[in-house]
């Protein structure tokens, strides 16, 4: 798979509050700590050394100097902070939300994103990356964070979807003088048309490009789950997101859809419901991550099928269709050793909710081990930031967790983390 660099992910990565630079040297001593998730080892008695956002050693023991701040976990399991591959950070599905693509301006979304990002950066995830949201909203809440106005974590944004007229992404079930007035400027028909929409995107501030390659749960058209854009209009978009140094990745269930995205030089795949063995050749072949979202299957799932069901008919038919699918999916993916990184759709379930897909991963195969590695070491990887973040190594930003238990052996104690620093300011303790 092609790597790329990309210098607005990295420029929003490295970024810390000022405020760490005026910190004192802080001292995180740790009972137990898993410092590179890659390995699995865990270290005992050990003390992480922060300095200027990052961790510049790691000292055996517990040590401390004058002056600096000691912070005592040495009851606690420590690890690296979470990376979540697929929020929506500005909104959360509701009986109501349906409502709010026509009432709510883009500040106020970005005021509800500074409280959901607050939500999710205090139960442990220091990095996400919002795939799919209001423009303005969501990358001036990505700068906020960054510049640390906000507390929430480093996000990498793809701001609206990369979309096809008509299809998941595009705007539905209103009016249709009040759908042209609401639709995005990413929507997009013919190759020429998604070049330029793709083009727009990433002058705009995109860190990474979101396509819709299929139709989606929680567009209201009965519209299915399969291929929406051409194979003429993907080989486009990946073409003129690679020729700008974005990476792409897509919203896919339908097989037709994952294999013609993957074909045509796609990065990653999100959700992968109906993900086939050439599906998984392919993604085997070229390197691309699965994103593999369970928790988001599981709660259109249950909301559909429950006795308080807000979703509309066409979104309850596709819901109840893929939800119980997509368990059975990772399972596959993972026998046949396809690279998962950790991505919940938060958005879709609540914010602040994000560690319940290690349940749903281990429920798919998954080792609590592997499970952890996907939302540290291959998230990082993911998003191309594992030279910043993903372990505790010297040189790394200091986003560092810490949870009662052992979530190598219960990975339902991640839904409790008691302490939480991001680039070496503490946000919970």
């Amino acid at each position: 798979m092609k790597t790329f660099v990309l210098g607005a992910v990295l420029a929003v990565a490295l970024s810390a509050p000022a405020l760490a630079q005026t910190q004192p040297t802080t001292f995180v001593q740790a009972g137990r700590v898993l410092i590179d998730p890659a390995s699995g080892k865990v270290e005992t008695a050990k003390t992480l050394v922060v300095q200027g956002g990052k961790v510049v050693r790691i000292a055996d023991g517990y040590v401390s100097e004058p002056g600096g701040k000691v912070v005592d976990l040495k009851s606690s399991f420590v690890l690296p902070g979470l990376i979540d591959s697929h929020v929506h950070i500005t909104s959360q599905t509701g009986p109501t939300s349906r409502l709010d693509e026509v009432t709510q301006s883009s500040a106020q979304q970005a005021m509800d994103g500074a409280r959901y990002a607050r939500r999710t950066l205090m139960a442990g995830f220091t990095t996400v990356a919002d795939l799919g949201g209001d423009n303005d909203a969501v990358f001036a809440l990505r700068n906020a964070t960054a510049a640390g106005d906000v507390p929430g974590p480093r996000i990498i944004a793809a701001g609206s979807a990369i979309s096809v007229h008509g299809g998941h992404g595009d705007v539905n079930g209103f009016r249709e003088d009040v759908m042209h007035v609401l639709r995005p400027g990413s929507v997009c028909s013919g190759p020429a048309d998604c070049s330029r929409a793709v083009r727009e995107q990433v002058w705009k501030g995109a860190d990474v490009i979101k396509i819709t390659a299929t139709g989606g749960v929680l567009s209201n058209t009965a519209a299915g789950l399969a291929q929406q854009f051409s194979d003429e209009e993907l080989k486009a978009i990946v073409e003129s997101a690679h020729r700008m140094g974005r990476r792409v990745t897509a919203h896919a269930h339908g097989a037709d859809g994952i294999d013609s995205f993957l074909k045509a030089g796609g990065d990653s795949i999100e959700h992968g419901t109906y993900l086939d063995p050439e599906g998984i050749a392919l993604m085997k072949k070229s390197g691309a991550y699965l994103v593999p979202t369970l928790m988001a299957g599981d709660f259109v799932y249950r909301i559909a099928s429950g006795p308080n069901n807000f979703l509309t008919p066409a979104q309850s038919a596709k819901a109840l269709e893929a939800g119980p699918k997509m368990l059975a999916m990772a399972r596959r993916a993972h026998d046949a050793g396809v690279k998962i990184a950790f991505g919940t759709d938060t958005g879709v379930s609540a914010h602040g909710d994000n560690a319940g897909e290690f349940g749903l991963l281990v429920k798919a195969g998954l080792s609590p081990l592997e499970a952890i590695q996907t939302a540290t070491v291959n998230a990082a990887d993911h998003l191309q930031i594992s030279a910043i973040t993903g372990s505790l190594t010297p040189g790394y930003s200091a986003d560092i967790i810490a949870v009662q238990g052992d979530p190598l052996k219960d990975v339902e104690v991640l839904k409790q983390v008691g302490f939480v620093m991001k680039a070496g300011t503490i946000y919970k303790e």
